[in-house]
């Protein structure tokens, strides 16, 4: 099996992802410097697989050390959050993370040169089609389409042409893969001064499945909602996500490609919000909502086409929402209540 080094391994897709890894089989060296929500713990810590280093993406040095063994890098480190980090932090989400996308790829660079490192495994975003007037957004349309609006959307596009740069310039082999509103357990109060309030109720910028789950355990009512709730997202489970990105890191058809990573099923906001309502509030008690004035950058629709991944790696994100939501609503019900968000 090979040895992978994952950068944000303690983010909400990194540890799913470490998870999947060392399910497969795979030695897993993670880097982390928990600046999203500080220190974290995870049930494979004490695997014989895993090592754990607590350091900055940015540090070419460090990376390059860690590098030093590895068959794959997976450039999982970003700043991220959900629609308020777009524009609370603008400048930063660009800054910081092309920071620590030159940064990872000088150090895979010189890892595949003179190492044993053959490719790197990008994670690219669905904001990529963000400024698209036609769906389902497919593998290439974010070359053919305007470039993202947003600083954040605008960043992960590069993200892909480095990949595709490094490539051209010094054949470091690739493969991109962008993940679709990722939901799962593990999301905790992001660190920093910005909060966001909607309604009666502060939030520490999650996305927007945590964030609807609090604000109902914490009585909202009517529940506030951005925008009219028309809104479409493609909901897809972290565990999904993590396989998906575990066969494109495996997969011999996936060098040098990009793959779209997301469930088929298209949702609401406001359908999501109502399914939430009923599995903490019951079939009883109606449902009742508010609209707030939505984000600059809160596009309308994000539907990707999975073709590619069916076709090519035989990948399906097979996990529905309402099993999501049965796992996310009382994990997310736990941490509002132990002050955790």
């Amino acid at each position: 099996m090979a040895r992978i080094l994952v950068t944000g391994s303690a983010g909400f897709i990194g540890g799913y992802l470490v998870q999947e890894l060392l399910g497969r089989g795979h030695e897993v060296v993670g880097i982390d410097n928990f600046s999203k929500y500080g220190p974290v713990s995870h049930s494979y810590d004490d695997h014989p697989a895993y090592r754990f280093v607590e350091g900055d993406a940015r540090d070419v040095d460090l990376l390059t050390d860690l590098l030093d063994g590895c068959d794959h890098l997976v450039a999982g480190a970003a700043m991220i959050g959900g629609i308020s980090y777009f524009h609370a932090y603008a400048y930063d989400l660009l800054a910081t993370n092309e920071r620590i996308m030159a940064a990872t790829c000088d150090a895979a660079i010189r890892a595949h040169r003179t190492g044993r490192l053959a490719k790197v495994t990008y994670l690219s975003s669905s904001m990529v089609y963000e400024s698209t007037e036609r769906w389902p957004s497919r593998e290439g349309d974010e070359r053919r389409i305007p470039p993202p609006l947003s600083s954040y959307g605008f960043q992960k596009l590069a993200v892909e042409y480095y990949a595709r740069a490094a490539w051209e310039q010094y054949a470091l082999p690739y493969t991109i893969v962008r993940p679709f509103n990722c939901v799962g357990v593990g999301e905790g109060r992001a660190l920093g001064q910005a909060e966001v309030l909607s309604g009666n109720v502060k939030l520490a910028m999650s996305h927007v499945v945590p964030d609807l789950v609090q604000k109902i355990v914490k009585g909202q009512d009517p529940l506030h909602v951005l925008g009219d709730g028309s809104q479409v997202r493609h909901y897809t489970y972290g565990g999904d996500l993590a396989r998906g990105i575990a066969t494109a890191i495996e997969h011999p058809a996936a060098h040098n490609e990009d793959f779209n990573l997301s469930t088929a099923e298209s949702t609401s906001v406001l359908a999501l919000a109502e399914l939430i309502w009923r599995k903490i509030k019951g079939p009883d008690v109606p449902f009742r909502h508010v609209s707030d004035e939505p984000f600059r950058y809160d596009v309308q629709k994000r539907v990707p086409d999975v073709t590619k991944a069916r076709e090519v790696l035989g990948f399906t994100a097979s996990t529905g929402l309402d099993e999501m939501l049965d796992e996310v609503v009382p994990w997310v019900t736990r941490a509002v209540r132990e002050g955790r968000l």
